[in-house]
């Protein structure tokens, strides 16, 4: 495959592609996940005795060892608006003239690129999961280490009454951690209907080999083909979206709190400036910022498409394409951003206590605790995390 397939370089690939998610989206992850699906019905077909068993095995080894370009496959898809009509071309291409009809029986264009798309979602999902519960992890280490550490609370951007810094990393934390519960709810499910939904083409043996179908993917067998049901493709989409806002959260609260002004806390491997040599940037927090930003727009997106003509959509499909990978990239990114912020994140107590100070707060703990009950707050969410994570 050409380099052009991969997502792991370029001008801003540094700051808006980090961390795992960006190579579990690629191009080549695509394509070898079409391959997965067309090798997985082949042989779900085999074992029903729709093809032959020989043609099966034909078509099972010609999906491993293909290798088609990327760039090829999307150039011959612009005259069939998939790409994978020139994708059965290549299998069909590798396989014995005599199983050529036997690829892609039964099944329809969508039903492999839909699956496709599960299939690498659920990579991509496993890959931010690890960098979201990362940040978690982070931000249950600053609770605990900083549970009674007091600071003033800011409201509508004003200086307010005291809290705690660990108050502020347990709300950060409860965030996260039920963003990462709601994208472990979503079920990658497998896409396999035909021509129009009625799986016509694979006579009786329809139900059976969808069930097997989807077993050998390891992704869950649907109750009926999903075609232009696109709630799950919307159920993602939100979930990432308030993912991203989770993820986002806690980048801004350390940008605002690293400001010279304020000085309460600093990244441990802060960036410099191209014309200010004193300038030390929470680059880590504002790269996380800049992923977060893109996410409402490709949400949005993707459930304007949801509307689809009935059995198979006209361009609603099409259109899910670019931002699901898209926003699967950006919020992997603001996860492996933001896990790499708390986790070096250095904390300033005596400069919290300053400003207390400067505000007129006393900070001595006793009846009238002006903090109230944020340790226990605190203690709330710590067990909640370890009730989740071990």
């Amino acid at each position: 495959m050409r380099p052009s397939s991969s997502r792991s370089e370029g001008l801003f690939a540094g700051i808006l592609e980090r961390g795992p998610v960006p190579a579990a989206v690629a191009d080549d992850a695509w394509v070898r996940a079409m391959l997965s699906a067309e090798s997985a019905l082949a042989a779900a077909n085999a074992a029903a005795g729709v093809i032959p068993s020989a043609a099966g095995d034909a078509i099972v080894a010609a999906c491993a060892d293909l290798a088609p370009d990327p760039v090829d496959l999307g150039g011959a898809a612009a005259a069939h608006a998939t790409p994978v009509v020139p994708l059965v071309g290549a299998i069909r291409a590798a396989v014995p003239p005599e199983t050529r009809e036997h690829v892609h029986a039964g099944a329809t264009s969508q039903d492999i690129l839909d699956t496709a798309a599960m299939l690498v979602a659920r990579e991509a999902l496993a890959a931010l999961l690890s960098d979201l519960d990362g940040a978690a992890d982070a931000a249950a280490a600053l609770a605990a280490a900083h549970r009674d550490t007091a600071l003033i609370g800011r409201t509508l951007l004003q200086q307010a009454v005291p809290t705690t810094f660990g108050l502020t990393a347990a709300g950060w934390l409860t965030g996260l951690d039920a963003a990462a519960l709601d994208l472990r709810g979503f079920k990658p499910t497998a896409q396999l209907g035909g021509a129009a939904g009625t799986l016509a083409g694979l006579g009786p043996a329809g139900p059976a080999v969808l069930a097997d179908f989807a077993r050998r993917l390891g992704l869950a067998a649907p109750d009926l083909p999903w075609h232009t049901e696109r709630g799950r493709i919307g159920r993602l989409a939100s979930a990432l979206g308030v993912a991203a806002g989770a993820l986002g959260k806690p980048a801004r609260d350390v940008t605002l709190l690293a400001q010279g002004e304020v000085g309460e806390v600093a990244e441990g491997a802060p960036g410099g400036s191209s014309a200010m040599a004193h300038k030390h940037n929470p680059v880590a927090a504002v790269s996380t910022l800049a992923a977060t930003a893109q996410a409402p727009g490709l949400v949005a997106t993707l459930l304007a498409s949801a509307v689809q003509e009935h059995q198979r959509g006209a361009g609603g499909w099409q259109a899910e394409w670019r931002p699901l990978r898209e926003l699967l990239v950006t919020v992997g990114s603001a996860a492996a951003w933001l896990r790499a912020c708390l986790s070096g994140l250095v904390v300033h107590p005596d400069v919290m206590r300053a400003n207390l100070d400067r505000a007129g707060w006393p900070t001595e703990r006793g009846a009238t605790d002006p903090v109230g009950s944020a340790g226990h707050f605190v203690d709330l969410a710590l067990a909640g995390h370890r009730r989740t994570h071990g």
